[in-house]
């Protein structure tokens, strides 16, 4: 029997709407748009692709950004990084981030950064809330300090499935 290891990140299929929560983020952005997780490669990964309608920010904060983020399995990890759900995150402004990804109940999909000591550390958090026409899909992009696991949100979004 076949068991589909990106089957309990299904919960993130779909084009959610997102309206940035300026009151808990700190890059002082205020935006609005979308993105869409699918499957793709026959299955075998999810991608995150994003768009922005409206974006306001400081001078400091990329307008313009695009980015994707490529899901897979791959069990020959559970070795070095203790988890077998990994992602790829790529982005217009060349960063480059590597995630292991937990899912600690049915509705989270939690991303931690690969970092190395001296460099910052990045979470990513996706929480589904309710379910039908009402669910409302919540995101934070998190960091910390080097040598730190005090993680502050840098942004947080939600919306609903369009």
């Amino acid at each position: 029997m076949h068991v589909d290891p990106l089957a309990p990140l299904d919960f993130l299929i779909g084009t959610w709407s997102a309206k940035t929560d300026t009151t808990a983020s700190s890059a002082g952005a205020q935006g609005t748009g979308a993105y869409t997780f699918r499957r793709d490669l026959n299955g075998h990964a999810l991608v995150r692709s994003g768009s922005s309608d409206a974006c306001k920010g400081p001078v400091n904060f990329n307008c313009g950004h695009r980015d994707q983020l490529t899901i897979f399995a791959d069990p020959n990890a559970i070795a070095m990084h203790k988890s077998s759900l990994l992602a790829l995150y790529l982005d217009s402004e060349g960063h480059v981030i590597y995630y292991t990804i937990s899912t600690p109940d049915a509705h989270t999909a939690i991303f931690n950064s690969q970092s190395a000591a001296s460099q910052p550390k990045f979470r990513l958090i996706y929480h589904l809330e309710g379910d039908g026409p009402r669910a409302v899909m919540s995101g934070k992009f998190q960091m910390a300090t080097p040598g730190s696991d005090d993680f502050h949100s840098y942004l947080e979004w939600s919306g609903p499935k369009q």
